[in-house]
């Protein structure tokens, strides 16, 4: 009986400093996340280290060396530049007087470094009362200029005012994750084998946790990014051809928008071909990005994540869509990655069930 009441003495104090531990940590879990997906992307870049130098602390490095050369500096300095435009976009907005000058001018309030959204407000709001007219419907332009550019200002206003704050936390996250991602690979194994003692669980169904964890990644995230960086990549370069301003920001919504299932870069890339023919009256700019947008950047996803999944995801397309808003809804930006990895971890874990369960009754 005593054993019993200081084994759960023991669960109640463990539990208590769990939470405590969790809580500690949670500021560093999407860090920690980032660093696990970068482990299993680069894995096979790391094991060829493994084999030219012998040494396991100096290919860790070497490998975290060049997953910052060739993924995270770029992507910083993409999302940082992302960054001061949407300041600039913002401050373009938010000065409706010069912005009112800018549209009469037929300029752009900024020199031409950016769109100048105010512009597009003026030419929607003249079409809205148009067809508002034909309808019977009496609306005032002045209106509807206010309320189009009053929107466009609470959506570019968190990013932009937070800009300096966002890229402070980016940096810190970041450094974290590089750190996160040297240990794992210098001692992956022997933490592998920790978490393989102290599990509860069999290890039988610890391995297939991981394994599963370790074929989800390889296939349903990495899928997932590789066709979102290179077709935002693609996306940006035919900004840059067609003369668009704000490329580094386009180019980073191409990719964020691209993460999500059924809804992708269009969602970015046809509202430029709109800015295009209805408001800088470029029409055949309009017609050949939307021709190449349609065609290269859409056929990009279904030429890579086919190559890289190779029928390792029986993650059903429903199921797929539902889990990315779901998961944004929850966790927010990291939902998107997070949200079909829960759904097929609760898949494998009814499958250990009901191989006990089917055990079990046979043994009964």
């Amino acid at each position: 009986m005593a054993r019993i009441v200081s084994f759960v003495v023991l669960v109640v104090i463990l539990l208590i400093i769990g939470g405590l531990f969790l809580r500690v940590m949670s500021g560093f879990l999407l860090p920690l996340f980032l660093a696990l997906v970068l482990v299993i992307m680069f894995g096979p870049l790391h094991r060829w280290y493994c084999g030219r130098c012998k040494r396991k602390r100096l290919a860790a490095f070497l490998t975290t060396i060049s997953i910052m050369l060739i993924v995270l500096i770029p992507l910083s300095l993409l999302f940082v530049a992302a960054g001061f435009e949407a300041q600039s976009l913002y401050r373009s907005a938010a000065n409706s007087e010069a912005a009112a000058r800018a549209v009469a001018a037929a300029r752009p309030v900024n020199g031409g470094d950016a769109p100048d959204v105010n512009a597009f407000a003026q030419w929607a709001s003249t079409k809205i009362v148009a067809f508002a007219e034909k309808a019977g419907v009496e609306l005032k332009a002045e209106e509807l200029v206010s309320q189009i550019g009053a929107r466009v200002r609470d959506f570019l206003a968190p990013l932009a005012l937070r800009t300096t704050q966002l890229i402070g936390q980016m940096l810190f996250g970041l450094f974290v994750m590089i750190l996160a991602v040297y240990y794992f690979f210098a001692d992956g194994p022997a933490m592998l084998e920790t978490i393989l003692r102290l599990s509860p669980l069999e290890e039988g169904h610890t391995r297939t946790l991981f394994d599963q964890f370790d074929k989800i990644t390889r296939t349903v995230i990495v899928a997932t990014l590789l066709s979102a960086f290179v077709q935002g990549l693609l996306a940006g370069a035919g900004f840059l051809v067609a003369g668009i301003g704000s490329i580094f920001l386009l180019t980073a919504l191409s990719m964020l928008f691209t993460l999500v299932p059924f809804v992708g870069a269009a969602i970015v890339w046809a509202p430029v071909c709109l800015w295009l023919y209805a408001v800088e009256g470029r029409g055949l700019a309009a017609l050949l990005l939307a021709v190449y947008c349609g065609t290269v950047v859409a056929m990009a996803d279904n030429l890579i994540k086919p190559l890289v999944l190779r029928g390792g995801s029986n993650l059903h397309p429903l199921l797929a869509l539902l889990s990315v808003i779901g998961g944004v809804q929850a966790l927010g930006p990291i939902g998107i990655l997070v949200g079909p990895m829960v759904v097929v971890f609760l898949q494998t874990l009814m499958n250990m069930v009901h191989a006990e369960l089917t055990k079990m009754t046979a043994e009964a």
